[in-house]
């Protein structure tokens, strides 16, 4: 592992508790959403949930991200009462079933993400970056669970908001001045997410994937959402379903540049990926 790369050993607060991001965590992810650009990640049923999540934990998972809204490009958002028949249901059955379990809520929404934090999640996953509903940086800082910051501008609002030439500027920019909007609603534990396939070119993409090490500048935990997404599928011109080697090599590169939180639909792969690393550093 590059010995260049400053490590930060993290500590955040889960349900009350010290929870230690010092070694890669995997984020397991369970979409209850009926069209998810990756077909197999699509669950409605409750026993299929139970049977992938209890396989998740099996092979390595440590939070679950449950979430009810595709991302997919050309994807309706359905209501806010629509998202909360989706997952609220779903989080509170998997946390009845799998009490040892973290669970994380992927929402836009104030509302959705309060009563999510109600029926038992621990961490706030917007890859809005508080685009949608700025209250939802409220609604972490008041109940004191870890919000994931995603850097997505141009994802709602359907704009370019940067100059492609000073690009990693801007996102640095950006992750700034939201960082210091989360601290002002009181946000103790940001998480950041450079948003990888969020309102970006395949150039930017990997241009941010060799110049990663520079997030490490705000000193917060680093999560990282590149499992099976387009950068990798139109890259190699291959489909989704195709894509778990390309995953497998971007995932283990970022977590030696020191991605500590790795939100994966092949859990098995990623706990592999982490048990060498672990061996190498």
């Amino acid at each position: 592992m590059n010995s260049e790369i400053r490590k930060y050993s993290h500590l955040i607060n889960c349900k009350g508790k010290p929870y230690d991001l010092s070694t890669p965590k995997i984020m397991g992810i369970i979409n209850c959403t009926p069209d998810s650009f990756y077909e197999k990640s699509r669950y409605s049923d409750l026993d299929t949930i139970e049977k992938t999540v209890g396989k998740m934990i099996e092979d390595g998972a440590d939070i679950i991200d449950i979430g009810g809204v595709s991302t997919r490009p050309g994807a309706q958002f359905p209501t806010i009462s629509e998202e909360k028949k989706r997952i609220l249901p779903v989080i509170e059955f998997v946390q009845n079933k799998f009490p040892e379990i973290l669970i994380s809520v992927d929402t836009m929404y104030g509302e959705v993400a309060q009563e999510a934090v109600d029926v038992g999640i621990c961490i706030v996953n917007d890859v809005s970056g508080g685009e949608l509903d700025e209250s939802i940086m409220a609604v972490a800082g008041k109940n004191k669970v870890p919000y994931v910051l995603t850097h997505s501008p141009g994802f709602i609002k359907s704009i370019i908001p940067f100059d492609s030439e000073n690009y990693l500027v801007d996102v640095l920019s950006y992750l700034s001045k939201k960082i210091a909007l989360c601290k002002s609603y009181g946000i103790k534990d940001i998480i950041i997410d450079p948003g990888f396939g969020f309102s970006k070119s395949l150039e930017q993409n990997f241009e941010l994937i060799k110049k990663f090490q520079l997030l490490h500048i705000f000193e917060c935990p680093i999560l990282i959402g590149i499992s099976r997404k387009s950068l990798i599928y139109k890259t190699l011109s291959i489909s989704p379903e195709e894509s778990l080697n390309g995953s497998t090599v971007l995932n283990t590169l970022l977590c030696s540049y020191g991605a500590q939180i790795i939100r994966v639909h092949d859990v098995r792969e990623m706990a592999q990926i982490r048990s060498i690393i672990a061996l190498c550093s």
